[in-house]
């Protein structure tokens, strides 16, 4: 398997994920602006979002596949197929129940995440509303993080990398088509989410029908606990919901002293949150998802050589990517803010306060794309008191970095905090590997840097010098205008920093590789 090529087409998906994604955020913009409702419904959808990646896709994903690819590398397709059906009867049934206690407990749930919301008039209800509506999404996305599993183990990428893009097409249709239809709008982006979950469930199983692995649930929620694959997910399951999902449970925490800042702080870390997750998904998450199977095949086979290998490539590519990304964000901050969300309720101060977060995710961007890349090295040799320990240290250390910068930056000093917070975990990932001697950089990391940092000092004069071009809050009434201006300057940075690449001898076929 070329890893470069699937690398793309992963990438491909993603980006079409993506793409929607900030095409629904920017109807959003438009037909909701950033104020008390748009709060409570960012509110609403974080908590079984947050939920979401604590027990399905983040834990459960790096404490399942491991381990599924032991079962098919090692004992074949009956067992694999025995231990899925185990494992989606539990992880379906604990959801549904989560959900109905989600349900239940709305009220609580949304004064503990955002208590500040009760000083906005009705939107505390509103989001108490949007919370139970949304709450059942979670039992829809663990069966698809698990689909995502299965498929991903047998290689087949694509399915799992578009399956997002239903959700956000669902919130689209939402915005422009219910929306109007309701007493109160912000309610049709609950029930989009909702739809959306069901129609993410539904493009799983054709995909797990053609490779034999439809899981089988049973009505016995207790049905598969014997299995000792199961309690081995399990296990590994409990210390890995800290392990990944530090910088999750730092946004809710986040969450809730925005909601005691200015009203709409809130919607304006989220927006930048949603600008930072673009290159986050397109690299960070596209390389963790084709790793992880690539480097437990590696470790199940007792190959050091090719799971160090494939580590040097992943960071590689890393560095490569994420650094003039992150440069770019932080330089075009306001460009892009004001291209995607400056219109219709988005005022000005919102794209102004909104670019403010996202220029301090920037920061940050690198260890957050690092942190994906580094922890399946970990994942793979089913190792998960490290990164726990690490998370836990990274927990503590950002609410630290809160008390500093919130103060100084409000809004900006929460997306701040998780950035160096998760280079502070990227840092200690890394030394933990090089300690036990996992990985072994391979010669020319120096020559590497100085050439990549030479390009990307190049194309951020570029991006400057091209941002400083337009009034891109005055071109307001010329949307297509703006948004061609923006793509001019991308483009034109773009072609500079792989043209520079190219001249300082950087070439596609060294970044080839071939996953055994």
């Amino acid at each position: 398997m070329n890893l470069l090529r699937t690398l793309a087409a992963v990438s491909s998906m993603t980006m079409l994920s993506r793409v929607t994604g900030l095409l629904r955020e920017s109807l959003f913009a438009r037909a909701f602006g950033a104020g008390a409702y748009t709060d409570a419904f960012n509110v609403a959808f974080r908590i079984p979002n947050l939920l979401r990646r604590l027990f399905a896709e983040g834990a459960f994903s790096q404490a399942f596949v491991p381990i599924l690819a032991e079962y098919k590398n090692k004992e074949g397709q009956e067992a694999s197929r025995t231990l899925a059906d185990h494992v989606a009867n539990c992880l379906v049934w604990a959801t549904l129940l989560v959900s109905a206690l989600g349900i239940i407990g709305a009220p609580l749930v949304v004064w503990l995440i955002a208590g500040g919301l009760a000083q906005e008039g009705g939107a505390f209800d509103a989001a108490v509303w949007m919370t139970r509506l949304m709450f059942p999404y979670i039992a829809c996305m663990s069966f698809v993080a698990m689909a995502g599993g299965i498929l991903n183990t047998w290689r087949e990428f694509k399915i799992p990398a578009f399956t997002p893009v239903l959700l956000n097409l669902s919130l689209i249709a939402g915005a422009l088509f219910l929306a109007p239809l309701l007493e109160q709008p912000i309610y049709a982006q609950a029930i989009a989410v909702f739809v959306g979950g069901i129609l993410q469930v539904a493009i799983q199983i054709p995909a797990l029908v053609k490779i034999g692995m439809l899981p089988r649930l049973s009505i016995n929620p207790a049905a598969g606990l014997h299995d000792p694959g199961v309690r081995r997910v399990l296990k590994k399951m409990g210390p890995a919901v800290f392990a990944v999902s530090a910088a999750q449970i730092s946004l809710m925490i986040n969450t809730s002293i925005a909601s005691h800042l200015r009203e709409g702080s809130i919607s304006w870390l989220t927006y930048a949150d949603r600008l930072m997750e673009f290159p986050t998904a397109l690299l960070g998450v596209a390389l963790g998802t084709i790793l992880l199977p690539s480097l437990s095949k590696a470790n199940v086979d007792g190959d050091p050589e090719e799971y160090s290998a494939l580590l040097d490539w992943g960071l590689r590519l890393t560095f490569l990517l994420a650094i003039p990304a992150a440069v770019g964000l932080a330089v075009l901050a306001l460009p892009l803010i004001a291209t995607l969300f400056h219109y219709g309720h988005f005022t000005d101060e919102a794209a102004m306060m909104s670019a403010r977060p996202l220029i301090a995710y920037a920061a940050g961007l690198v260890g957050i794309i690092l942190v994906k890349t580094l922890a399946p090295a970990f994942y793979a040799k089913q190792d998960i008191r490290t990164p726990v320990k690490i998370a836990l240290l990274v927990l503590v250390a950002t609410q630290l970095m809160n008390l500093v910068f919130v103060p100084l930056i409000e809004v900006a000093g929460l997306a701040l905090s998780i950035g160096l917070a998760a280079c502070v975990n990227a840092t200690f990932l890394f030394i933990g590997l090089r300690k036990r001697d996992v990985y072994r950089p391979l010669p020319g990391w120096t020559r590497f840097f100085v050439k990549l940092l030479i390009a990307v000092a190049v194309m951020a004069v570029v991006a400057w010098l091209g941002a400083q071009q337009f009034d891109w809050l005055a071109l307001r009434p010329h949307p297509f205008l703006r948004a061609g201006a923006l793509l001019l300057v991308v483009s034109v940075c773009g072609a500079v920093y792989f043209g520079a690449l190219f001249a300082l001898g950087f070439r596609v076929r060294d970044f080839r590789r071939t996953g055994k």
